[in-house]
């Protein structure tokens, strides 16, 4: 487990560590196919079958995360359906007491998405989390997307932080592959980021559920 000793830096994922991913997986899979089929007047079916091709092209990549991208090249307003369904963002089990854990250690807790601004805005004015962050970032802002050495680079420029000293948790494991890859000490894996979908086995790293199983005492 994590010795919290010597921690100095904690960097947390948003959307399936501290915020249920079955949310996004919903408005994904469900929401937007069911828009895009309605607007282009075929089926539900027909819709998945033309969207899927269009969304395995941009995995990994910062399109892939982008609601501009989105937007335009489905001629959906991805930001207005998303403040549509918005009641469904929910933080996961332990979220709010892990934040709080690490925010009365006096740790540095930095929240690093891949999330689009419109995305990261929304979800923090619905939740609140973001009085326990003492910075948040956005790959968007640096062009990169988490899964690439460049965002890494890029973003240890800004927060200067020691890699030696410095715990990533996150749901993706290409992402923490990416953040063990840059020489990031503590790599914590969450196996149930979906909270409708059984946990994943994950054997290269540290996994646990959730926050809860990783909270400093």
């Amino acid at each position: 487990m994590i010795n919290w000793s010597e921690i100095e830096t904690v960097l947390l994922d948003m959307d399936g560590t501290l915020l249920d991913l079955r949310f996004d997986n919903h408005f994904w899979q469900r929401v937007v196919p069911d828009y895009f089929a309605n607007k282009e007047g075929i089926s539900f079916d027909e819709a998945i079958k033309q969207l899927e091709p269009l969304f395995k092209a941009q995995e990994g990549l910062l399109n892939w995360y982008c609601l501009d991208y989105w937007s335009e090249a489905l001629g959906i307003d991805i930001v207005k359906l998303k403040v549509e369904t918005q009641e469904h963002i929910k933080e996961l089990p332990h979220t709010r007491d892990f934040l709080g854990a690490i925010k009365a250690s006096g740790k540095r807790c930095v929240l690093v998405t891949n999330a689009h601004a419109e995305s990261l805005n929304l979800k923090m004015q619905k939740t609140g989390l973001v009085e326990f962050f003492d910075a948040i970032v956005s790959a968007h802002d640096f062009g990169y997307p988490k899964e690439q050495q460049s965002f890494w680079h890029a973003f240890h420029q800004l927060e200067q932080f020691d890699k030696s000293k410095t715990v990533m948790v996150d749901d993706s494991l290409s992402v923490l592959k990416a953040a063990d890859t840059f020489g990031i000490q503590y790599i914590v894996a969450i196996t149930k980021p979906d909270s409708a979908e059984p946990p994943r086995i994950v054997h290269d790293y540290l996994a646990v559920e959730s926050l809860g199983a990783i909270q400093p005492k």
